[in-house]
């Protein structure tokens, strides 16, 4: 037997990384937070982020706003984290700071934790 989606299934699983980027920044900045994401470039050996330490899996997205800093790692409706991403995640989430993994299907969720 095959399982029908939902419309709103089948929209949460059409939306793009780079759409929910700009859907979170777009929340955030309703609700008065900053955000901060850090994109990478292009370079004669691909793809790009310029950073120093332990980079590899650093979060997408740093918001800060009513007194409290969130950071998040973004994935495709069906996207999985990887190892380092993952560890980053714990250890903000050690340190008390909310750290999240945050799909398309989140979307709610993600409003709901913005306007606190």
């Amino acid at each position: 037997m095959t399982t029908r989606l939902t419309p709103t299934q089948v929209r949460d699983r059409a939306m793009t990384e780079a759409e929910l980027l700009a859907a979170v920044i777009d929340l955030a900045h309703i609700y008065g937070w900053l955000a901060a994401h850090f994109r990478p470039c292009k370079t004669g050996r691909g793809w790009r982020t310029p950073v120093q330490g332990d980079g590899v899996g650093f979060p997408d997205l740093i918001l800060t706003g009513r007194g409290r800093v969130i950071v998040a790692e973004l994935k495709r409706e069906t996207g999985r984290a990887t190892p380092e991403q993952l560890a980053w995640i714990a250890a903000f989430d050690d340190a008390g700071v909310a750290s999240f993994v945050w799909r398309p299907g989140d979307l709610e969720a993600i409003a709901k934790e913005l306007s606190q």
